[in-house]
């Protein structure tokens, strides 16, 4: 192990030089091909993000233009609910269009997509969201913490809809702070007390939910919406297709910002992601495949980007990954992690792509981060990072098996095949914290042309097999294996 010291030449007998490969099968994997499979080689990864690139194709939509002003909406109004989902309807009914919301605030509760919406918010235009929570019910289908529950519509969600998306330069306020929504976090995991004396918090009914996953109890039977405090997502398609957010300004989240679950080719292009209350996430796509996350703009309470699967015994009853996933040219500020993988990662996640991304942050706690446990499990593999800037973090990289129960379950996260290439970090309490297990160490973490200026420690290894660093300095003195 490393804990401590500027010592560029490492020594540890628990690490072994390895070259990096990509299996053979992992790449026809991506392609949808299967005649290779078995072989192993020694390919252009990013490659197979430019093939992610092109399989990626925002929706398009009929030049028809569905004005909600038109069906009863009003800046004035202290309620534009049921006029914004008549002008959806009546956009669907026609083949699809622009529902538009021009300059103005419009004060509404839970929006329904339908298929071959673009719902199109104009620069001087606003969408705020009401905080009373019986404007989110009856409730949905939909996943908390990974967990499928019924619960609070997401305030703006779909269901088994294809060609959708969100755009425009106007603003999705969800209205949530320190009296609304925000509350109801409490103090669970959390340094940070959110809850207010004689307000309830979620911390009862996450507990319930968590033993009814377990329990492998039917979804239709969790009933988690009035009484339960379970905040909703913000934004959640819920396996949709042809998916796109583009231009808009999210901020103010109950809960986490974006999350995309069980989708297909998905675009988020041009967001700007502003909320720094409790599990603020930014952009969580769980479960997704064929994603592009590109010019965003993340400033946030909780982890920037982070992509999951599930939680625990959904996660592996669901038993999808995400897979096939390409972040670039983002800008991330505050957050608990720039980039992340976890933790509610139980179904897996491969083939990650992330590049032409800068990040900087006195509250920036980690840059690189995979978070898992034998609680949570999970297959994590071919994870590809190259051009990045970090001013300022806390920790640059991080891959953690102790992340929160710790070791304390039966199924062995599994890591592997991590490429960093050109990652230039300004300032930083520590370079790493990388602990695997004994039974299953980390495995094939390679660096390459990597400076880390100004770092107090090296900070952790733990558990890798096959690390390698090439052209790596710390300190200005170069880091040896």
């Amino acid at each position: 192990m490393i804990s401590d010291g500027l010592s560029a030449s490492v020594a540890m007998h628990k690490i072994s030089r390895r070259s990096f490969v990509l299996t053979a099968s992992s790449v026809c994997s991506l392609l949808g091909v299967t005649a290779c499979a078995g072989r192993t080689s020694q390919i252009d990864h990013w490659a197979l993000a430019d093939t992610i690139r092109r399989q990626v194709i925002p929706p398009l939509f009929p030049a028809r233009t569905f004005d909600i002003r038109h069906y009863g909406a009003k800046p004035e109004s202290s309620d534009n609910t049921q006029a914004i989902a008549a002008a959806i309807e009546a956009c669907h009914q026609a083949g699809g269009g622009k529902v538009l919301v021009a300059e103005g605030r419009y004060v509404t509760g839970s929006i329904h997509l339908l298929s071959n919406v673009n719902l199109h918010i104009d620069e001087n235009a606003t969408i705020a969201f009401l905080t009373d929570p019986n404007a989110y019910l009856p409730a949905v289908f939909t996943r908390w913490e990974g967990m499928e529950i019924m619960g609070y519509s997401p305030l703006i969600y779909a269901r088994h809809q294809s060609n959708i998306a969100i755009t425009g330069k106007g603003t999705l306020d969800g209205q949530a702070n320190k009296t609304h929504w925000w509350p109801w976090k409490g103090n669970n995991f959390s340094s940070v007390n959110w809850g207010i004396e004689g307000v309830p918090t979620q911390a009862v009914a996450r507990e319930k939910l968590m033993r009814d996953v377990e329990a492998n109890r039917p979804v239709a039977e969790r009933i988690y919406a009035d009484g339960s405090y379970l905040r909703p997502a913000f934004i959640q398609p819920y396996e949709c297709k042809n998916l796109l957010i583009e231009g808009v300004t999210v901020t103010n989240a109950p809960f986490w910002l974006l999350n995309p679950v069980l989708c297909e080719n998905v675009t988020i292009d041009g967001v700007t992601l502003s909320s720094h209350g409790p599990n603020s996430d930014g952009c969580d796509p769980e479960s997704c495949k064929n994603v592009i996350i590109k010019n965003c703009l993340f400033d946030t309470g909780d982890d920037c980007i982070a992509i999951k699967s599930g939680r625990n015994a959904d996660g592996r009853r669901i038993n999808i990954p995400s897979e096939n996933i390409l972040i670039e040219n983002c800008n991330m500020r505050s957050g608990h992690g720039g980039v992340v993988i976890g933790s509610e990662i139980s179904g897996g996640a491969r083939n990650i792509f992330v590049q032409h991304c800068e990040m900087s942050s006195p509250e920036l706690e980690r840059g690189i981060r995979i978070k898992t446990n034998s609680v949570r499990g999970g297959l994590i593999e071919n994870f590809f990072i190259r051009n990045i800037k970090i001013g300022e973090v806390q920790t640059a990289i991080v891959v953690d098996f102790q992340y929160e129960e710790g070791d304390a379950g039966k199924f062995t996260p599994i890591v592997r095949n991590i490429q960093i290439q050109n990652l230039r970090c300004e300032k930083a309490q520590q370079v790493f914290q990388i602990r695997g297990y004994a039974r299953s160490p980390i495995a094939n973490l390679g660096l390459s042309d990597c400076e880390f200026v100004s770092v107090k420690i090296i900070g952790v290894l733990e558990e890798l097999r096959g690390m390698t660093a090439e052209n790596v300095s710390i300190n200005g003195a170069t880091l040896t294996l």
